[in-house]
């Protein structure tokens, strides 16, 4: 099932997520509709908090070429255990914040520990996108967007850009995000 997803400002994107305990059934089917809401967008990742829920779960695939094979990913409770010192600038966007993009700087490489939807416990190790995408998905499970990373002016600019957008998607002026 397609979720709807928050737009930027909404207080419910600013939450410190809490850890998933169980595995349950409605678990498995919140990562699928993540999934199919993050495919649908189109995005290449998802947290839970953008879809209204504030557990540690987030979706992605940065698997982007139209003839490569899907690699989705869902990451309950993930957390990053290493960094690399080198860092790297991806142009990030982010589905709370249609049409918004800004350079961000985060480590290049980081290893990442989480529980799978089966239950078992994984660690890999990403770089390139895959790094930019698992960071940026993991600062929203602690309430932070990648338009923290900017200077405070640029930030309330975008602020003030999203409040008219959602004003416009209010009024039926545009369509949904």
């Amino acid at each position: 099932m397609i979720r709807s997803i928050l737009i930027h400002p909404d207080p419910r994107l600013k939450k410190i997520c809490d850890p998933v305990g169980q595995i349950t059934d409605d678990l498995r089917r919140l990562a699928d509709d993540m999934l199919a809401t993050m495919y649908d967008a189109p995005g290449i990742g998802l947290a839970a908090p953008q879809v209204g829920v504030t557990r540690r779960l987030i979706v992605l695939d940065c698997n982007k070429e139209s003839d490569g094979a899907r690699r989705p990913l869902a990451m309950i409770n993930p957390e990053v255990v290493w960094t690399s010192d080198d860092v790297s600038t991806y142009e990030e966007g982010c589905l709370s914040l249609p049409n918004v993009f800004a350079d961000v700087e985060r480590p290049a490489e980081v290893k990442v520990r989480w529980t799978g939807i089966d239950g078992r416990e994984e660690e890999e190790q990403f770089s390139g996108l895959w790094a930019t995408c698992v960071q940026h998905e993991i600062d929203h499970l602690d309430g932070k967007l990648f338009i923290d990373y900017l200077r405070p002016l640029k930030r309330q600019m975008i602020t003030r850009k999203m409040e008219k957008f959602k004003r416009a998607q209010a009024s039926g002026l545009v369509q949904k995000a």
